[in-house]
């Protein structure tokens, strides 16, 4: 019974692992799908009902938004670019869902923050669900950054009243 009980615990590891690759690859190819300007690949790695929450206060994103906000850069083949340096990735126990978290550099915006949610699809894949965009700061910046956030949050909540 031991000797079954580790047996099982192998392979749940194996598959565990094999799904994070999945997950990591997928992710790879997302963001490469930006990189290259392919909207198809791109939203194709998006379930149809995903979120994308971007750095911006106001850019909450339902799929079909996204795709409307982002087919001009996509059209005039220059999307974006994040470079993934590190990523972490977990999985539920029942394997039909995952979040990660990455660090991302970007010539643009410099070292960001990804989070995100992906759930397993009937035909065996997995899709971005959900995703989170923040631009990172450094600690020791925090406090002249707030400063100027404070001025710019008073015009940005002027526009939503």
């Amino acid at each position: 019974m031991k000797l079954l009980f580790t047996f099982l615990l192998a392979c749940l590891n194996f598959i565990s692992v094999a799904q994070k690759k999945a997950i990591e690859l997928r992710l790879d190819q997302w963001h490469k799908a930006a990189e290259r300007a392919d909207f198809k690949t791109y939203f194709n790695l998006m379930t149809g009902d995903a979120v994308f929450v971007g750095s911006d206060a106001s850019e909450v994103w339902n799929y079909k938004e996204f795709k409307a906000f982002a087919k001009p850069y996509f059209d005039a083949g220059k999307a974006w670019t994040f470079t993934p340096v590190h990523r972490n990735v977990y999985i539920s126990p029942n394997l039909q869902m995952a979040w990660f978290d990455e660090t991302l550099n970007s010539k643009h915006m410099g070292v960001c923050r990804g989070s995100g949610v992906l759930t397993m699809q009937k035909d065996e894949t997995w899709k971005i669900a959900h995703y989170v965009l923040s631009i990172a700061i450094p600690n020791p910046d925090v406090e002249k950054v707030v400063m100027l956030k404070e001025q710019l949050d008073k015009a940005y909540l002027k526009t939503i009243d």
